[in-house]
């Protein structure tokens, strides 16, 4: 049986988020979602703090206010949030992105597919992970998940 995850996902487009919502939603109801739309506002959520606090986060590269690089620089940086997996959510498999991603200790990084079913079929794979078992860093020809 599928156990319950407390989500977070950071992403500013509204469609994304949207199939986002709908996939976990159809993975398991049980799962608690929180969205912010910028990486500001995931910091400040993460700040509040919350309770509990994410078992993962889905953070999108591109954002306005704050980028998915700084957020994830800032997670790692904090006591509190530092272990949390992060997976980058980002339509682009830009080298740059990715290699920068990998250094500062995100956990995979998620190309966006362009159609639902292989969306679904990824989300539902992370959300799969046991990450206490999970060796991290991976190695850079695992880390991105396609």
């Amino acid at each position: 049986m599928l156990e319950s995850k407390n989500i977070y996902l950071s992403d500013d487009d509204a469609d994304d988020r949207d199939f986002f919502t709908e996939a976990v939603l159809e993975i398991s109801k049980k799962h608690k979602l929180t969205i912010s739309t910028n990486g500001a506002e995931l910091m400040e959520q993460l700040q509040r703090p919350p309770v509990p606090l994410p078992d993962i986060i889905f953070l999108d590269i591109n954002m306005p206010k704050k980028d998915g690089i700084q957020s994830l620089n800032e997670i790692r940086k904090n006591e509190l949030t530092g272990n949390i997996p992060v997976v980058m959510y980002s339509t682009s498999a830009n080298p740059d992105y990715i290699n920068k991603a990998h250094k500062l200790g995100a956990n995979f990084y998620f190309v966006k597919p362009s159609d639902y079913k292989s969306l679904k079929q990824r989300i539902a794979a992370v959300l799969a992970i046991d990450w206490s078992r999970q060796a991290f860093p991976v190695d850079s020809s695992q880390f991105v998940l396609c």
